[in-house]
């Protein structure tokens, strides 16, 4: 995608543009960012899908057996004709992975790297109903679907911005009204990170979230340490090798810190280790169990090719390369496999392409390697013949 080039989801804004003035920064509101839309969801489906236990799904009702009930899904059937007629809610995670329909509208935002976009959240709402003013610690776009949602724009939060006495939902105990838009179908709404925002349904409406990935400083530093903590040694110690005699044994000295540092920054500062780590953590599947994978031998992928079968992504599957020097990674649902740089434009194929077939493929099914690769992403279940 040309980062120059003017989009009508952008309110006719270029990527450049859009990244440089907004992204992070402040909200953007696009008339018909989506001209004509009509949602490829029905509440009924949307609310079918709730009743799934492979799906994430929760009710907030405002007006419940306590103020801003929280139920979760998956949910019985009677369960939507026992609620009121208004101020209700109805969240669905990650509906892209089961509505292809749904995934589809990813692709329109493929100016931002595909590995930071989370999922869709699809949420329906009697009128009235919304979940509370509140912030998120992530970019997100809202399209509306159906219907139409009254968003008001709020001040910035941090973790010290007061929140209601809840036991589930962070609702902002002081909202500082700054904007108000009514959105109808279509229309869709950037907000950055820690924008307060309160989305009220004027009528029954649906609204489509796209979120982002954003991990915070404390899951960077448990989560790389623990990865890196499995390739060290028992022997690997601090050591003061160094040591000078001193007149206090009782106090830590100042070059015990520079010794602990020193072996902290080994590993902390191996930009190949933080890129493996980050590739797979980034990677990870939000519903690992739906990756179910196939054991092929090498003729029988090759056969099925030669037949016309096509390999797809599995919907529940994530995928990002990155470069090492003269080698590759490819990270594939939290796993991360190194590879000759030879496999480039396998790597953004793999990445990048609806679909792959014999036609695709041909310059790399001679190669053992790229074989190989196939063969082990289908057995992962990141790969799935298209037919299944």
């Amino acid at each position: 995608m040309n980062a120059d080039t003017p989009l009508q989801l952008l309110g006719g804004l270029t990527p450049r543009q859009f990244l440089r003035d907004y992204w992070q920064k402040k909200p953007l509101l696009v008339r018909q960012a989506f001209p004509d839309f009509e949602s490829p969801l029905s509440p009924d489906e949307l609310a079918g899908l709730s009743l799934e236990d492979c799906v994430e799904s929760r009710l907030i009702i405002e007006h419940g057996a306590q103020p801003w009930e929280l139920r979760r899904g998956p949910f019985a059937e009677d369960s939507f004709s026992q609620l009121p007629e208004r101020d209700w809610t109805l969240l669905v995670q990650a509906v892209d992975q089961f509505v292809p329909e749904v995934a589809e509208l990813l692709e329109h935002f493929r100016f931002l790297p595909s590995w930071r976009i989370d999922d869709v959240m699809i949420s329906y709402a009697a009128p009235g109903g919304g979940v509370g003013p509140h912030f998120d610690n992530y970019d997100v776009f809202l399209l509306q679907g159906h219907g139409h949602r009254r968003w008001r724009i709020g001040q910035m939060c941090d973790s010290d911005s007061a929140l209601l006495d809840h036991p589930d939902l962070r609702i902002l105990a002081d909202f500082q009204q700054t904007d108000e838009w009514l959105l109808a179908p279509g229309d869709m709404l950037y907000l950055p990170p820690r924008l307060a925002h309160y989305g009220i349904a004027e009528d029954d409406c649906m609204t489509y979230s796209v979120g982002f990935r954003a991990p915070s400083a404390s899951e960077v530093l448990v989560h790389f340490t623990d990865f890196v903590a499995q390739f060290l040694p028992d022997e690997e110690r601090y050591a003061d090798a160094d040591l000078q005699p001193g007149g206090e044994p009782q106090k830590i000295q100042a070059d015990a810190l520079q010794r602990l540092r020193g072996l902290l920054n080994q590993h902390l500062q191996d930009d190949r280790l933080l890129m493996a780590w980050f590739g797979q953590f980034m990677t990870e599947p939000r519903y690992p169990e739906l990756l179910q994978g196939e054991d092929l031998q090498a003729s029988q992928l090759q056969q099925a090719l030669d037949e016309g079968a096509m390999l797809v992504r599995n919907p529940s599957a994530r995928l990002a390369w990155a470069e090492l020097g003269d080698e590759l990674m490819l990270f594939a649902s939290g796993q991360g496999r190194l590879l000759g740089g030879e496999l480039r434009e396998l790597l953004q194929l793999l990445c990048q392409a609806p679909a792959l077939h014999a036609d695709n493929l041909a310059p790399w099914l001679q190669q053992e390697e790229a074989h190989t690769l196939l063969l082990e992403l289908i057995k992962q279940g990141s790969l799935e013949f298209a037919d299944e």
